[in-house]
């Protein structure tokens, strides 16, 4: 209870200061990170990036032996269809470059990689879906 009220006053000041959409999209991967630890997901990085910075995954966690590479989509409704549409070729293409050096920089072999997406649709209380294996894994 009292974590909930600090995450709503974070979050409100965030909306302060920050651009709308940058907020609700803080507050979905602060709610996907949570709804994954529930799961017996162990996050091990956020918002990590390539050092060429031109891709970055929301959140790598490890599921069991995989490791898996999360996107999240959040939406204030689903008004315009469902978050997880928004996760089109070019960003799985961007997903996959982060999982290749990733993996490699922790020896994890390919088949071990997964691509999840947490679909998260603001409201009270926020719909959290989680699309395990959300796309397929070239095999390359």
């Amino acid at each position: 209870m009292i974590g909930a009220i600090l995450d709503q006053l974070r979050h409100a000041r965030r909306r302060q200061t920050w651009d709308r959409d940058l907020a609700a999209g803080r507050r979905g991967e602060d709610l996907a990170h949570r709804y994954l630890r529930r799961e017996g997901f162990i996050i091990v990085a956020r918002n990590y990036r390539l050092s060429s910075g031109e891709a970055e995954a929301d959140l790598i966690a490890r599921d069991g032996e995989d490791l898996v590479i999360v996107e999240v989509k959040t939406r204030e409704t689903a008004e315009y269809g469902p978050p997880e549409r928004a996760v089109n070729p070019e960003k799985q293409r961007h997903l996959i470059r982060v999982a290749r050096e990733y993996a490699r920089k922790t020896c994890t072999p390919w088949e071990r990689v997964r691509f999840d997406v947490v679909s998260i649709v603001m409201g009270e209380p926020p719909a959290i879906t989680l699309l395990r294996g959300a796309f397929g894994t070239p095999r390359n």
